[in-house]
């Protein structure tokens, strides 16, 4: 029986919008348009907090240029080893994009958070380097930023009648067609199910918030804000995914991404740690040393000052210092 505040699946004909163009049809999928929606709102926060630290505006494109195709390369590699039997059995279609079930085929959805922050962390590094930003300095800027494009991301799993939890009575219980592939077997038309894709939706704008709030009391700097990201959306993952019902590879009897979400939370409190202990100023500049943009409004919005032990970091990342080269608009175009 569908309860009152139950939420309803969109109609299938909201998945894809299809657009004919002197003949041609062009297909936009719902799940696609979120996901870009989602890399907007990372790339305008990121780029303002960024800014506010003294950064070149703009140079948070020049990162993006790496770390979006890297990711989206990742998330698909990760859904796909993670799902085998969704894509490799007799008389599969593996590689044909213009035929469903590709494993080319994002648009149909499939994209794993865990794989997008591995090859995103890549080409972030690639950009740090090229355009002089500090890693670590990106990477703080970018955790609330990121958090707020999952939880857009997220949306289009709802476009797609996917990512839902358990059978639940609750009167939130989304609804799911019987037709649909993941629908459990055994179970009665009209079940609802935990919208596992809008609890993420919630507990990733409240991190995003966290973050925001915990910077204006806490020094988060030096990879301590990703740190937070780390541990807050390993938490909640790791519950949301295993409340899932959809089939996902499994170890010791655990599903693979639940294993993942408890190594971002370890791995979040190691760095935050390291970090504290490491650095216990703020940074001097968004910045590695010889490479700072010095426009009219750059600056860094602190008062502190950097501590001794600060000016290391592995070498490449260190204090700065009078007289050095400020780095120039042109020098950063070559990056893109």
């Amino acid at each position: 029986m569908i309860a009152p505040l139950s939420i309803p699946s969109p109609d299938y004909e909201w998945q894809i919008w299809e657009i004919n163009l002197f003949g041609w049809q062009l297909n936009i999928h719902m799940y696609a348009l979120c996901i870009l929606v989602g890399i907007i709102l990372a790339v305008i926060i990121t780029s303002r907090r960024m800014t506010k630290r003294g950064a070149e505006p703009g140079v948070v494109l020049d990162i993006a240029l790496w770390a979006v195709p890297l990711g989206i390369i990742g998330a698909r590699i990760y859904h796909v080893l993670t799902h085998p039997d969704d894509y490799f059995f007799a008389g599969a279609n593996i590689w044909n994009p213009f035929q469903a079930g590709a494993i080319w085929n994002i648009w149909e959805g499939g994209n794993a958070i865990y794989g997008a922050l591995i090859g995103g962390a890549v080409g972030v590094w690639i950009g740090c380097r090229m355009t002089g930003i500090r890693f670590w300095s990106f990477a703080d800027a970018l955790a609330p930023g990121l958090l707020v494009a999952q939880a857009a991301g997220r949306l289009g799993n709802w476009f797609n009648h996917e990512l839902f939890g358990a059978p639940t009575d609750l009167p939130w219980g989304l609804e799911i067609e019987s037709t649909n592939v993941a629908f459990p077997a055994g179970l009665a038309e009209g079940t609802l199910f935990h919208p596992a894709f809008l609890y993420e939706i919630i507990w990733n704008l409240a991190g995003a918030a966290l973050i925001i709030l915990l910077e204006r009391r806490i020094n988060l700097r030096w990879g301590k804000a990703l740190a937070v990201y780390l541990i807050w959306y390993g938490l909640g993952r790791s519950f949301f995914e295993a409340i899932r019902v959809d089939p996902s590879e499994m170890f010791l009897g655990v599903r693979v991404n639940v294993w993942a979400s408890w190594a971002a939370v370890v791995l979040g409190i190691v760095l935050f740690l390291v970090q504290r202990r490491r650095h216990t100023g703020d940074e001097p500049s968004p910045y590695v040393p010889g490479r700072e943009w010095k426009g009219p409004d750059a600056g860094v919005d602190s008062d502190e000052t950097e501590s001794d032990s600060d000016s290391l970091d592995d070498g490449v990342e260190g204090e700065n210092s009078t007289g050095e080269t400020a780095a120039t608009s042109s020098s950063r175009s070559t990056s893109t």
